[in-house]
């Protein structure tokens, strides 16, 4: 390796250069083209073709039809359910299909192999939206799930590297500083997953063996995690302000080391208050392209570094432009935009060691300007307020000064006239899909930025053919079926993105709300007519109640009654009283040394360890007795209701004892799986079903909605349970409040000790699943429900 990296280092600027040189013809060609107009008849030529299939002219009686009229496509399931009654479905998702590709996969769509390959995904694609669509009522796809894409790993035996991949996104989202935009980060990253997946997918035939499909996946999710990561640390980090003008500079070089090295340079030098991003930073990029380094093959190894130098370089030089330099030629503006476009889309199939098609280097070079400049058009607004320079941005300042400057979107037909003709060789299907893109693209500026601005923009940017400008005008105008799947997928994502993160501040916010609102109501008070014989045991019962508890039960329940069922906060006051005090007296007993001998709780000291154990079971069964009394005191509520609910409430508490005697009894024994989930059910579900169930019955919720609910809290529980057991192993005790390895020093059976580490985390998450499976039948707003559960498997405490 060290021989090859020694090369890379010699050789490193005559890569850049020949690939300079190929990006300059291509770039003289296509000036040529715009110089000379010689793209505009042949193109119009081909949209007059085009528009055939795309311009209609409908009846007066069409104006009368009704049940038919197309939906916003930003209501996912609706649209999609359009196209499918329409007809429009199999043509909607033939073309979006063939673009993914010719763009991600490089394929030519003249190909029979091609072809046959395309219909056999539109009839899966098409197969599983028309049964999700018709099972969801309008919440996000499932396969845009946590849960739905680990049911997805678990059918290609992928579950470990579907754990992982989780984790490793939630931590990015958690670092992504706020000068950065953490919604997009994540989309890239799953973008970019999900591309290399597909790559992978389509090297493989039907004739590959379970176990190989199953190794390529894995290393497939691990691949794209490792490449997409520079998308957000490298491209998006140098872009944002987070870095100062020197350390991006420091960081830059840094990169371009390890890439003609071959070794990740030590982080030294930096002084950064936030020293621990960097690190992070720093950590999970070496890991990743240690990782990429360590599954090339030999002979692939020099066209990975190879193309990676290319495509960071050109992205440098790109970057270090400055728009208030108003001398870039025009070969300065387009060679790095050519390389750094074309070379990301080659360097995947690098990372992949993967098999190049005949022809595949050819199309993907020529291939990458086309989406560059669409993408640029887009940014152009923002790439202008944040003062980057794009062809586009440069052209608006400059072009009133500089007469040489190219036109960009006329440069960007030029490419279309050049992918359909010289690079696809005048293939219908071809022309079809590049156009319909395109007028797309433009459909979809005009609808974001308004008619007004875009028709001013159009005025800057027009050609200096006026039929020509007049045709793509009437197309964007009138043309219909140009819409693409993944732009819907994309708006989808966003979409969720956004709601997710607004839900999870509204979920966080809820809990401190609330959870102070508990704290201020679990005090026992000490008046002048309390017995002196009975402080004692107040003062006990508040120490164990003062501990830092998360409240997640009362919190629950204040959540379903006031939020959902529409109860009086102030009413159900003494049930949330009554679900704490309940669940701090089982945390008493089970601290006691005939029980866990825990020595800590919740931050301090058990409570026996503060007095003695005769005073701990008597504050246990003081508490117990606090909460039936405050249970009888619902008094805003019919007699016969707070009666079920005690009688409800009693048989749990009998249940959690029944879960603790398991526990207890099971202590050196090797128990079964469903012999755990049992007891577990009976230990931590309990407590959970009963925070859901005691306000739905105050509330007089129907049974089917109950059962629903119960089927959430079994799983959740049980989810809970098994993230306690892989805490009490992999936890910090710091972080905790209280020991780990406990489970161990007690010789007590546990999902970790029965399945192992990695077989407890596939239980989790399989519970996971089917908590969210049964959240969909419960007929509420279970937002709430949701980020608790998220929580349960995510937290490190």
């Amino acid at each position: 390796m060290n021989r090859v990296n020694e090369e890379f280092t010699d050789h490193a600027d005559l890569w850049y250069r020949l690939a300079e040189q190929k990006a300059a013809q291509y770039f003289a060609t296509l000036y040529m083209q715009v110089m000379e107009k010689t793209y505009v008849p042949i193109l119009t030529k081909d949209i007059e073709v085009w528009k055939r299939n795309h311009v209609h002219h409908r009846s007066w009686l069409s104006f009368f039809s009704r049940g038919k009229r197309k939906p916003d496509s930003r209501d996912y399931h609706r649209y999609i359910g359009w196209l499918d009654y329409t007809g429009k479905l199999d043509e909607y998702l033939d073309r979006s299909v063939s673009y993914i590709y010719m763009r991600d996969l490089g394929k030519a769509l003249d190909s029979p192999d091609t072809q046959t390959r395309i219909q056999h995904v539109v009839a899966d694609i098409k197969k599983h939206l028309i049964h999700s669509t018709a099972a969801k009522r309008g919440e996000q796809p499932e396969y845009m799930s946590v849960a739905g894409f680990y049911r997805w790993a678990q059918k290609e035996g992928i579950e470990i590297a579907a754990m992982w991949v989780i984790d490793k996104l939630k931590n990015v989202a958690a670092h992504i500083p706020k000068e950065m935009n953490a919604e997009q980060a994540q989309r890239k990253l799953i973008k970019i997953i999900v591309g290399v997946v597909l790559h992978v997918i389509e090297e493989m035939g039907e004739e590959t063996p379970p176990a190989e499909r199953s190794r390529r996946l894995d290393e497939a999710i691990r691949l794209g995690y490792s490449y997409g990561l520079t998308y957000p640390f490298v491209d998006d980090l140098l872009d944002s302000q987070v870095l100062t003008a020197g350390e991006k500079e420091q960081y830059s070089h840094m990169i371009r080391t390890a890439l003609l090295t071959g070794f990740v340079p030590e982080l030294n030098g930096w002084a950064r208050n936030d020293m621990e991003f960097i690190q992070y930073v720093h950590s999970e990029l070496r890991d990743a392209f240690e990782y990429i380094k360590g599954v090339q093959r030999p002979e692939t190894v020099s066209t990975f570094f190879e193309q990676s130098y290319v495509f960071f370089h050109s992205q440098d030089l790109d970057r270090a432009k400055d728009l208030s330099n108003a001398d870039y030629t025009n070969e300065e503006l387009y060679l790095p935009v050519i390389l750094k476009s074309s070379s990301s889309r080659l360097i995947v199939r690098s990372v992949l060691s993967a098999r190049m098609d005949k022809g595949f280097d050819h199309r993907m070079f020529y291939y990458g300007i086309y989406n560059q400049l669409a993408d640029d058009f887009a940014d152009m607004f923002d790439d202008m307020k944040d003062g980057a320079v794009t062809p586009y941005t440069y052209y608006l300042k400059y072009r009133n000064q500089r007469s040489d400057l190219i036109n960009p979107f006329e440069l960007y037909w030029a490419v279309i006239s050049h992918l359909i003709h010289n690079v696809y060789h005048s293939d219908a299907k071809t022309r079809e899909v590049i156009l319909d893109r395109a007028i797309n693209g433009l459909k979809r500026c005009k609808q974001r930025i308004g008619t007004e601005k875009y028709n001013e923009i159009m005025e800057i940017f027009a050609s200096d053919n006026p039929e020509f400008n007049r045709l793509v005008g009437q197309m964007v105008r009138k043309a219909e079926d140009v819409d693409f799947f993944d732009k819907l997928l994309r708006d989808q994502m966003n979409t969720t993105l956004k709601s997710d993160r607004k839900e999870k501040e509204d979920y966080q916010n809820t809990i401190q709300t609330v959870r102070e609102q508990i704290n201020n109501l679990l005090l026992i008070p000490k008046n002048n007519g309390t017995p002196k014989v009975k402080e004692p045991l107040i003062d006990a019962a508040n120490y164990s109640l003062e501990g830092d508890g998360k409240r997640i039960r009362p919190i629950l329940t204040w959540v379903m009654g006031v939020n959902e069922y529409g109860l009086n906060a102030a009413a159900i006051a003494p049930l949330l009283r009554s679900l704490e005090y309940m669940h701090t007296a089982s945390l008493i007993f089970d601290d006691l040394p005939s029980q866990d001998n825990a020595p800590t709780r919740r931050g301090r000291p058990t409570l026996h360890k503060v007095h003695n154990s005769a005073t701990a079971e008597l504050t246990g069964l003081f508490l117990i007795q606090k909460a039936i009394k405050e249970q009888a005191s619902l008094d805003q509520f019919d007699a016969k209701t707070v009666l079920s609910l005690m009688q409800y409430s009693a048989q749990k508490a009998e249940d959690m004892c029944m879960g603790q005697a398991m526990d207890l009894h099971s202590k050196g024994k090797v128990l079964t799986l469903d012999q755990l989930n049992m007891m577990c059910f009976y230990k931590t579900g309990i407590a959970f079903e009963a925070c859901l169930v005691m306000p739905a019955i105050l509330a007089q919720v129907k049974e089917p909605e109950i059962a629903s609910l119960k089927r959430f809290a079994y799983h959740a529980g049980i989810a809970f349970q098994i993230k306690d057991d892989l805490l009490d192993v992999e936890g910090d005790l710091l972080v905790l409040g209280k020991p780990t390895r406990q489970d161990i020093q007690n010789n007590s059976s546990t999902f970790v000790s029965v399945l192992g580490q990695e077989g407890a985390r596939k239980e989790m998450w399989e519970h996971y699943c089917l908590a969210v499976e049964a959240l969909r039948e419960v007929p509420r707003n279970t937002a709430f429900l949701k980020h608790l559960l998220d929580y349960l498997v995510n937290r490190d405490r």
